[in-house]
Parts: C-alpha cells; sequence; structure tokens
C-alpha cells in the first residue's frame, strides 16, 4: 500500500521531499521546507483566485462550489432560507439540531422574554 506522502523533486537543487497528505490535501506550510538556501524564505503556493485552497476543515458544514452544494449540519442551505425562520435557525446554530415544536414555543418564548429593554436604558438611548 503506498504511502500517504507526496514526494517532490526541486529541479534547482536536486533535493527531494517527503510532504504528508491528509485527507486529500497537502499543507501549504509544509512546501516552506523547499529552499535553495538557508537564508531563503521557502516555496510559497500561489492560488490567486483561492480554486485549488481549503482554508479549514469542518464537520459541521460541508461546501463543493463545482456542484453547488452547501450544507449546515447536513441540511441544504437553500432549505434553511427557504423554510426555516430566524428563530429556528438560531436555534439550529445555538443546539446544533433544528427544533421541534415544543422546543421552538420555549426557545421563542426564552428569546422574546429576555430581549426586553429595561425603561432607564430606554431613557438613555432617547438622550
Amino acid at each position: 500500500m503506498p504511502a500517504d506522502t507526496l514526494s517532490i523533486t526541486d529541479n534547482r537543487t536536486g533535493k527531494t521531499y517527503e510532504i504528508p497528505i491528509s485527507n486529500g490535501a497537502i499543507k501549504a506550510m509544509d512546501l516552506r521546507q523547499i529552499k535553495t538556501s538557508v537564508d531563503d524564505f521557502g516555496l510559497m503556493a500561489y492560488d490567486p483566485a483561492l480554486m485549488n485552497t481549503a482554508s479549514t476543515k469542518s464537520a459541521i458544514t460541508y461546501l463543493d462550489g463545482d456542484k453547488g452544494i452547501l450544507r449546515y449540519r447536513g441540511y441544504p442551505i437553500e432549505q434553511l432560507a427557504e423554510k426555516s425562520t430566524y428563530l429556528e435557525t438560531a436555534h439550529l446554530i445555538f443546539y446544533g439540531e433544528l427544533p421541534n415544536q415544543a422546543q421552538l414555543a420555549e426557545w421563542t418564548y426564552q428569546i422574546t422574554h429576555h430581549t426586553f429593554l429595561h425603561e432607564n436604558l430606554k431613557h438613555l438611548l432617547e438622550g
């Protein structure tokens, strides 16, 4: 079975480097070890439109731009935007799941009763 590494030979120096592959990607910082001299900054990756750059790994979101897929906690974003209320989506973000009717009623009650402004604060803001 082949190793999960990428072998890179720098034709400028003839040196070969083994770069680890994790989840189908290499870390751009691993390229920094490829240098032509001691004071060389090291090789950098250039991806001007971020077309092949993963900025993070997430167990919560899934994105495949080429296929038009964007999911949050398994739910398609367009489904959340079209069919979920603001408070349902807030519950999903806060608790990791969409609420059932009883949870939504309690969540709505808690939100609406904890967003009142004290009269003194209202007077201060009016001033």
